[in-house]
């Protein structure tokens, strides 16, 4: 088991880590239904209550904090962890969420695309550009579940593409260092797509198939969440049932997994000097943990250095 260094307990279901200068690390509790801070004192506090299921975070060029509204889960808890379930009894739809980190004021920036519902976005990404990649998971229910599949936005609410449909329940989004590769997790599948891009927002090789290839799928009962790329490129994928970090090199060839101490180990962030610490959500038993990693992390485009 690696070393790790508990931050904060008593979350509720946490995710979507965001590590900022100060030292706090802003997530999203997803039963709770806030977007919230961490403080390097180890508190917590609501930035937003936002109802719903706020999934994956990231800070926009314009400094607020874009948010992936899953629109919620029923929510199970078996011997003091916590596990969500089917869509909730009073969803009315997914949503990407622009919330004002200092007021806690937020406003829903899309809720379809060109008309179809956004069912329960997941995870989500910013180029260079300030453009955003973001992910649908779908909803389950009782016998049926969503199909789903990867879109890209603009800010200001004037363009969303769905980019990618079908996909089998696609989760965490990240991109190379170069922008030259979109990663994609597959939660039912346990697989990793690279997408090979032109631009922001379009791919190398449009047409069917996108021109993608399966980066990695590893050879063990798993399923994937969320991820984050690191300094050299390798795609770290928060890793549950199996419970731990599986680290993908960029070609596909070398895996490993830093196990941790949940099953629902679901997202991963770099922050701290040189981007060198880990801060990973354990989300059934309600903790964010850091570590120090052994390759520092890719710095995101709009999270403020200082």
């Amino acid at each position: 088991m690696a070393e790790i260094t508990e931050i904060v307990t008593g979350l509720q279901f946490p995710e979507g880590p965001i590590a900022m200068p100060d030292g706090s690390v802003i997530l999203v509790e997803i039963a709770r239904g806030t977007l919230s801070r961490a403080t390097a004192a180890g508190e917590i506090e609501v930035i937003s209550d936002m109802g719903g299921g706020p999934n994956g975070a990231a800070i926009g060029p314009d400094g607020h904090c874009y948010v992936c509204n899953n629109g919620g889960f029923e929510w199970a808890t078996r011997n003091g962890m916590t596990f969500p379930g089917e869509q909730a009894a009073d969803y009315t739809s997914g949503r990407i969420e622009r919330v004002n980190l200092e007021t806690g004021e937020f406003e829903v920036v899309y809720d379809n695309c060109n008309g179809e519902p956004l069912k329960g976005p997941n995870d989500i990404v910013f180029d260079r550009d300030g453009g955003f990649w973001f992910t649908d998971h779908g909803k389950n229910r009782a016998r049926d579940r969503d199909r789903t599949g990867i879109f890209y936005a603009r800010t200001d609410g004037s363009s969303i593409e769905e980019k990618v449909f079908p996909m089998e329940g696609p989760n965490g989004v990240s991109l190379s260092p170069d922008e030259d590769w979109l990663y994609v997790a597959e939660t039912p599948t346990g697989r990793v797509w690279a997408f090979e891009l032109a631009g922001p927002g379009q791919f190398a090789q449009p047409g069917p198939g996108l021109g993608r290839r399966m980066l990695a799928q590893v050879p063990d009962f798993h399923m994937f969440d969320s991820m984050a790329v690191d300094s050299a490129g390798n795609v770290c994928v928060a890793t549950i049932i199996t419970g731990g970090i599986t680290v993908h090199s960029a070609d596909g060839q070398n895996v490993d997994l830093v196990p941790m101490p949940d099953r629902l180990t679901t997202n991963i962030c770099f922050g701290g000097p040189d981007l060198a610490t880990a801060y990973i959500t354990l989300s059934s038993t309600g903790k964010l943990v850091s570590m120090p990693w052994r390759c520092p992390g890719l710095a995101l485009n709009f999270v403020p250095t200082s």
